[in-house]
This record gives structure tokens, sequence and C-alpha cells, in this order.
């Protein structure tokens, strides 16, 4: 078998470091001994995209924001998804990871990087939550989860008061959709309680009918039905 090697690190503002590592064709990036995302695996990164689609219907020019810009799943799958006149922004706080999509990988990338409906914004996407612009649709998949792994002040994002900001950067009948690697039945109370109506969906990691699940919360700003 092909040894897999490192070809970059970086730290992470919080600490921790950051590699890139390849094998073949084949990448991963790991913090420690944890595989946060690897090429080979990218069915519930893209349902996070082609489900909010489906979630918010035909709007005109829909203005989503994505939350991690990772091995470029999730945008790729939103540039499909959504209408040409959309507005993608893309948060990333680790500087190295969109160097490595144009770098490294950037034949997993392709030209999404210089689609006229992207743009970049390096920096924390609690930031771009609170800039005061309404967004359609936000899509995190910042983290393994609402547990904070890689960065502990990721909980701004999952708490009581991070999850009203994200709600109140939503436009009408908007969508915040947030991928985990499992459930977590307290964070699906706190969507309740922020109110937002829920759908929690097991979503396959490799597009097939085997293998692990992950979880997608999809949140609507509409008006609650009531306690579930």
């Amino acid at each position: 078998m092909i040894p897999w090697k490192r070809v970059d690190v970086s730290m992470i503002p919080d600490g921790g470091e950051l590699r890139l590592m390849q094998r073949g064709a084949e990448f991963s990036i790991r913090l420690g001994g944890t595989e946060l995302m690897n090429s080979r695996l990218s069915g519930s990164e893209e349902a996070l995209a082609t489900m909010t689609r489906e979630r918010i219907g035909e709007r005109k020019r829909p203005h989503i924001l994505i939350g991690g810009l990772g091995m470029g799943f999730t945008l790729r799958a939103a540039l499909t998804s959504f209408a040409q006149d959309a507005e993608i922004v893309v948060a990333e706080l680790v500087p190295a990871v969109v160097a490595w999509a144009r770098g490294p990988m950037a034949a997993i990338f392709g030209a999404c990087l210089d689609d006229p409906r992207v743009s970049i914004e390096e920096g924390d996407v609690g930031k771009a939550i609170r800039s005061g612009r309404r967004f359609d649709a936000i899509l995190l998949d910042v983290d393994n989860g609402p547990e904070g792994l890689t960065r502990r002040s990721n909980d701004h994002l999952y708490d009581l008061e991070g999850l009203a900001a994200t709600r109140a950067a939503l436009a009408p009948n908007g969508v915040l959709a947030m991928w985990s690697q499992g459930p977590d039945p307290k964070f699906t109370q706190r969507l309740l309680k922020t109110g937002f109506t829920v759908d929690e969906v097991r979503v396959r990691a490799n597009k097939g009918r085997s293998g692990a699940r992950h979880t997608i919360w999809f949140a609507s700003n509409r008006r609650a039905a009531g306690p579930r």
C-alpha cells in the first residue's frame, strides 16, 4: 500500500496542528490523531448543500454563507445546486486551507474558487454571521459537531447566544444547515429553544448504502410549530 506523506502543516488559531496528508491521489486533513476530512468521503458534505437548496426553494439571487472551505465538497455542490445568480460567501478561518485548495489539491477543487458567484473571506464565520448581512442559507461545517473538537471558541456558534445571532442573520424562511459527525440531542433542543423548526437527517459519508452516517440539522427560522 502507498504510504501517507505529509504535504503541509498549519497551526490553527486556538492551537493545534492541522496537517494535509497525501497517499497517491487521496488527501486527508487531520488534527492530531483525528481525521477531519478525506477526499474519498464527500457524500454528507455534498448533501449539506443539495438538501439545503431543496429546502429554500427557488429564490432570486440567493445569498449563501458557507462556514468552512475544507476540501470544497459543499462549495462545489452549492455551485451545482443553486442558481446562476446566487452569491456564495465562503468563510475559512485557516489561510493554509485556501492555499491548499489552490495548490496541492487544485485538481480536486478545479475552477470552483474562480467562479464569479464565489467570494472567499479568510476569518471566523461568526464574524460573517454578525456582519449585518442577511443570508438565505447558512451552511456550517467548521468542526466535527457542536462539541467544538477543533476549536473551543467554535462553541459560540452552538450556544443559545450564537444560535440567536445566526437566526437573526437569516432572511425570512431562511435555513441554517449544520454538519456533524454524529447526533447531539442537547444541540437539537438548543435549536428548538432558539425558535427554529428542526429537521435532523442522517446521511451516508460515502454516498453508498453502507458505511458511516453523519448528521445534518436543517433549522428554519419560519415560525415554530410548537414543542416536539
